[in-house]
């Protein structure tokens, strides 16, 4: 909803500040007073393309900016603004400045953005009809979604959404077997002699780290084994070792401890120990010498191994320690080629038993669809005649689409048709030629779809044009009904349509010191008697005026 609108230096306007509330509001005046000015400032707002002839003349530039009151949290314009990283609560303020010199600036809540995604946000926030002519239920984009909402089917929807998903997941299976397949045929015979090579060869996990550690210590063999024999020898040599001087200083603490009653026993349990340790680490270097003492043949055959899984690393384009991994998956592509056909075959099953299930839910769908079509047109063909275009014809169109064009919601393609006299072919809304023609169907069509769509704000602009009388009573009726759920806001010549109005604003324009200046107010009860007894008797206003004006207004 939009809650205030404030204009500096926009053509007649010098300053303007309004604050609106929700319902339904009018604005009037006399021909020529800037009524089109608060449409195109407010357009300024929704993306509409700004120009420097829109500054007030003496000025050096023009601001516009708006307050809007948006509770959705989940819809279309929190993703959108999501997707820009733009962050809102409850209030959005969209303000836009031009300067003469033709640049710009546009702000989101403090966040500067460009006009191409202000226009997006604007979709979001204010219809405008019979002005601003391509957006909301004029393009035909919407009108799939906005059939959903009035039909109100959302379980069927959400079911004909997993079908889907499901489906695109068993084709997704389908077409990456296929392709795998299809990969594996063409090499089939590189992949048996591959995979016989790797037989032959057979790496190991871990494999080139245990053939390093084996070569390391091959290269060093003669130093490790002189350092090993001189251990060996300091612990088990035929002179005094360390293992005999271990053996006769325990023997001398035995003794002592004899003579003493055991009082040096800690230092004989040391002694013992350090001897265990050192018969231990004895065996342990004569098992180590065993190993270290290998023949030529090993360490050739060492290297050998290490040139041939390199070699085939090289091969194949991978690391060794990848070479057990590569033939996993060798072996793999090779089982999948013996078995491919069965289970491409299989997953075909599936997919097209997933899109059975998806057409069925669609079918499913598309019956809901046409009857709230029909609901729709009937409840149109019950609203037109009031309007004063009862001769024309309001059809909701639904076409199968080709099967390449199927989606998440279903075959279906939905336009909003009208013929506008008897015999003329139908066409979209889009092609009706008269604006305040367009913006009665717009009306009729809002009445009935409620509460459906998120944008709570709709402007119409020559609604009125051409009719009077009780056709303009009724337009006035519609207007407040569809207030009574959103902001609706009209720019009305027709004293019918304004005694409906919850609000009214006048928009008035004064000459002084050689300048023009247009003023908007929001009038009093009296105020809008007054006012709209002008609308009914022109610019001198007579008691017979004012007595109807007051009969309209308790109408």
């Amino acid at each position: 909803m939009l809650k205030s609108l404030s204009i500096r230096n926009v053509i007649l306007i010098d300053k303007l500040d309004l604050d609106l509330s929700g319902g339904f509001t009018v604005l009037s005046g006399e021909t020529g007073a800037g009524k089109s000015i608060l449409l195109d400032s407010l357009g300024l707002l929704l993306g509409q393309r700004a120009e420097a002839s829109m500054i007030r003349a003496g000025c050096d530039k023009l601001s516009v900016s708006g307050t809007f009151e948006y509770a959705d949290k989940d819809g279309g314009l929190a993703r959108l603004c999501a997707e820009h990283e733009l962050e809102y609560e409850h209030e959005i303020l969209i303000s836009r400045t031009l300067s003469q010199d033709g640049r710009g600036k546009i702000f989101f809540n403090d966040q500067p953005i460009t006009q191409k995604l202000l226009k997006e946000i604007g979709a979001f926030l204010v219809e405008v009809h019979g002005q601003f002519d391509n957006q909301g239920l004029l393009n035909p984009a919407t009108h799939l979604s906005v059939l959903d909402g009035y039909g109100h089917y959302p379980a069927a929807l959400s079911e004909l959404k997993q079908a889907y998903a499901h489906y695109k997941e068993a084709q997704k299976n389908r077409a990456a077997a296929e392709k795998s397949l299809a990969e594996a045929q063409a090499e089939e015979e590189n992949l048996r002699h591959w995979v016989q090579e790797f037989a032959t060869i057979k790496p190991r996990e871990n494999e080139l780290e245990e053939l390093e550690q084996k070569r390391q210590m091959m290269m060093n063999a003669e130093k490790l084994a002189e350092n090993f024999s001189a251990a060996f020898q300091a612990l088990n040599g035929s002179a005094q070792s360390v293992r005999d001087s271990l053996r006769q200083a325990e023997s001398a603490i035995s003794r002592i401890n004899g003579i003493t009653g055991d009082k040096f026993g800690n230092i004989y349990e040391m002694l013992d120990t350090a001897l265990v340790n050192a018969i231990e680490a004895s065996d342990e270097i004569e098992s180590a010498l065993g190993e270290i003492n290998v023949n030529q043949n090993e360490a050739d055959s060492v290297e050998e191994r290490l040139f041939a899984l390199k070699d085939l690393a090289r091969k194949h384009h991978v690391a060794v320690e990848d070479l057990p991994h590569t033939w996993r998956e060798m072996e793999e592509k090779l089982a999948h080629l013996e078995r491919g056909a069965d289970d491409l075959n299989e997953l075909k099953r599936a997919e097209k038993q997933a899109f059975d299930a998806y057409a069925l839910q669609a079918d499913a769908v598309h019956l809901e669809r046409i009857a709230a079509a029909e609901k729709l047109d009937a409840a149109m063909r019950r609203e037109l005649p009031a309007l004063k275009i009862e001769k024309a014809v309001f059809q909701t169109q639904i076409s199968k689409k080709a099967e390449n064009a199927w989606n998440e919601n279903g075959y279906d393609d939905v336009c909003f048709m009208v013929s506008t006299n008897v015999g003329t072919p139908f066409g979209s809304l889009s092609k009706i030629a008269s604006g305040g023609e367009l913006a009665r169907f717009m009306l009729a069509l809002k009445v009935n779809l409620g509460q459906v769509g998120a944008v709570e704000t709709m402007i119409f602009d020559e609604v009125d044009t051409g009719i009077g009388g009780a056709t303009a009573q009724a337009v006035g009726e519609k207007l407040a009904k569809l207030g009574e759920n959103k902001q609706v806001m009209v720019v009305t010549h027709s004293p019918q349509v304004a005694a409906f109005g919850a609000y009214h604003f006048k928009v008035e324009k004064f000459s002084a010191n050689g300048a023009t200046t247009t003023t908007v107010r929001l009038l009093s009860a009296t105020e809008k008697q007054e006012e709209i007894a002008r609308m009914l008797s022109g610019e001198v206003i007579s008691d017979e005026a004012r007595a109807a004006a007051k009969v309209l207004i308790g109408a």
